[in-house]
């Protein structure tokens, strides 16, 4: 019995399902998961009041006038109170600006993964014909070079990208399309993408915090999918290409 189980959850399906029920614990939960509060700090016992300076004289009974051939006359500086500058509030992390109002989107399919974005920040759909030029030394959710007359694209392994360690070994032989990313240089690969539809705020549950998977929005909840913060996920993948040290010119 303890065999199957393994088995069924070492299996590519168990594997997506597993992901997926994960990824969507995450956008959903973020009160319990994500909007973690800061420990108080313990009360802090008061500072004890320093001591006033003691002034040193050489002799109590006589006032000593400082000698000129002496170091110059100062005087005895106040201490100085300084005030503890109050910690800025951390600004909570807001919603995509196109999230204010009803917008379309676009979903598409990964290893099994249903994944969402919103069709004013996709840049172009391009179908795989050629093999993607693929760059020695680069990371396993990089697959390489889509080239282009206009722009050549830089193609991610999304399911490595998402997914990484529960990937299913064939994964990126379904490939069929890449998702260019608003004005970037970037596409994400996927199996499959569907028709558009028109989504309100409200049929969205938004993510109030994003210390893990940034790149996600929140949850289409109709169509239980991630819906892709496209601009922050961009802005990964430029991170990610320079922490690397990757030639994709």
């Amino acid at each position: 019995m303890a065999d199957d189980k393994l088995t069924r959850l070492a299996s590519p399906e168990s594997a997506i399902a597993s992901y997926l029920d994960e990824l969507l614990h995450t956008a959903t939960d973020t009160a319990l998961r994500e909007e973690v509060v800061a420990p108080q700090k313990p009360a802090e016992k008061p500072a004890a009041r320093p001591e006033p300076p003691q002034i040193l004289r050489e002799k109590p009974a006589v006032a000593v006038r400082p000698m000129v051939r002496q170091a110059p006359e100062t005087s005895m500086p106040e201490p100085k109170v300084v005030a503890t500058p109050e910690p800025e509030p951390a600004a909570p992390p807001s919603r995509p600006e196109w999230s204010e109002q009803p917008f379309e989107c676009l979903i598409f399919t990964v290893a099994g993964l249903q994944l969402a974005v919103p069709l004013i920040l996709l840049g172009a759909i391009h179908r795989i014909e050629e093999e993607i030029r693929p760059i020695p030394g680069s990371p396993r959710w990089y697959m390489g070079i889509r080239p282009d007359r206009d722009q050549n694209l830089r193609v991610v392994d999304t399911a490595e990208w998402i997914m990484a360690g529960r990937v299913p070994p064939d994964a990126r032989d379904n490939y069929r399309f890449v998702i260019r990313l608003d004005n970037s240089d970037w596409g994400l690969a996927c199996d499959d993408v569907a028709q558009s539809f028109t989504l309100k705020p409200d049929e969205v549950r938004w993510r109030t915090a994003r210390s893990k998977r940034p790149w996600l929005a929140g949850t289409v909840i109709d169509q239980m999918c991630a819906l892709i913060d496209v601009r922050t996920m961009a802005d990964l993948l430029v991170r990610a290409e320079r922490e690397h040290h990757l030639d994709l010119s």
